[in-house]
């Protein structure tokens, strides 16, 4: 006699990772496996959408059957598959959900879409182990700078964005300006590492300026710092030295605004709980200052795992709180491109 189901398959391809995960009704991550496209995108310094769609392609099958091999699972412990309807590349995002409606109607399981934002918050609650709400959801990745009030797991109340970049997207900038590879965040905090944060007086966008960011103007300081002032005097050779204070700098400042916006975020809730996902995360730097600052207030801080802080699927663990409430998505389900639900 089979197990029951007691499993989800989950599908991520937003964006230029190709993932499959397995998680148990427990929250257990049982296989989380990720294809990356970091070297065809390369080149070009950022994703290229058909590169990146042509490359789900190939990948996402392959993947899947190793997500399903390693967790040791058959499919009839499947509950329900999961996958990620937005925001995206459109034609990234349809790879994905193809996948997932035809493994469900194949398998006769219902399908849950997961929006991608609320997932990597999703991941604290993955990475603690319990539950983790009501708290301050903050996501801080390549494409979305986004806090929200997280009342529960499915009640998501926009407190603040940016503007104009999102944090991940300016060191993508900033590491092209400095002659750095992509991805640049990666690229930045190893350069960081080496240099004086205090060496250039960057700006702090929007610092007092509620929960909105800003981080284009910040970009265009690095550039004028490292390449100077059009029409303005010459700026010294761009040596590993002079990087790696340029790198340190604009680290600096971009954690300062992205720390102080949190606790912001903190206060005008009255939450005593910050949840941290998102591609940026990983940046050493943030994660001590926002678990220093949370010692310091006496705030609980969940910092998402290094794993799951780029694209991944064990975040999509989300679905279980859909599939507990008996929320299904029909198979006609489309994706959302660039949209972010509130």
């Amino acid at each position: 006699m089979a197990d029951e189901p007691d499993c989800l398959l989950a599908i991520e391809s937003s964006c230029d990772e190709t993932a499959a995960a397995v998680i148990d009704r427990d929250r257990r991550v049982l296989s989380n496996v990720i294809a990356s496209q970091h070297e065809l995108h390369e080149r070009f310094g950022g994703v290229v959408p058909e590169i990146a769609s042509r490359a789900h392609l190939r990948n996402v099958l392959p993947v899947i059957d190793t997500a399903i091999a390693d967790a040791g699972v058959t499919p009839d412990r499947f509950a329900a598959v999961a996958v990620t309807d937005g925001p995206g590349l459109v034609g990234s995002l349809l790879v994905g959900m193809t996948a997932a409606k035809t493994l469900a109607a194949v398998w006769d399981v219902p399908l849950v879409t997961v929006d991608h934002i609320r997932a990597h918050i999703y991941a604290c609650r993955l990475a603690a182990g319990r539950d983790v709400f009501p708290a301050v959801g903050f996501v801080v990745s390549g494409g979305h700078t986004h806090l929200y009030d997280c009342r529960d797991a499915g009640t998501f109340a926009p407190l603040g964005a940016t503007i104009d970049d999102a944090a991940g997207e300016a060191f993508d900038k900033a590491a092209r300006v400095l002659g750095l590879p992509f991805p640049g965040g990666p690229a930045v905090s190893r350069a960081a590492e080496q240099g004086d944060p205090t060496a250039f007086k960057f700006p702090r966008p929007m610092l007092g300026d509620g929960l909105s960011f800003s981080f284009s103007g910040l970009k265009t300081a690095v550039l004028y710092a490292a390449k100077g002032v059009p029409g303005g005097p010459a700026v010294p050779e761009l040596t590993e030295a002079r990087i790696a204070d340029l790198a340190a700098s604009f680290e600096a400042a971009v954690v300062d605004v992205l720390v102080a916006k949190a606790f912001a975020a903190v206060a005008r809730t009255g939450h005593r709980r910050l949840l941290v996902g998102g591609g940026v995360v990983a940046n050493r730097r943030l994660r001590r200052e926002l678990e220093a600052r949370g010692r310091l207030e006496g705030v609980d801080v969940i910092l998402s795992p290094p794993e799951y802080c780029t694209d991944n699927a064990a975040m999509a663990g989300l679905a279980w709180e859909d599939v507990e409430a008996g929320r299904f998505s029909p198979l006609d389900a489309d994706v959302r491109s660039g949209l972010v639900r509130g």
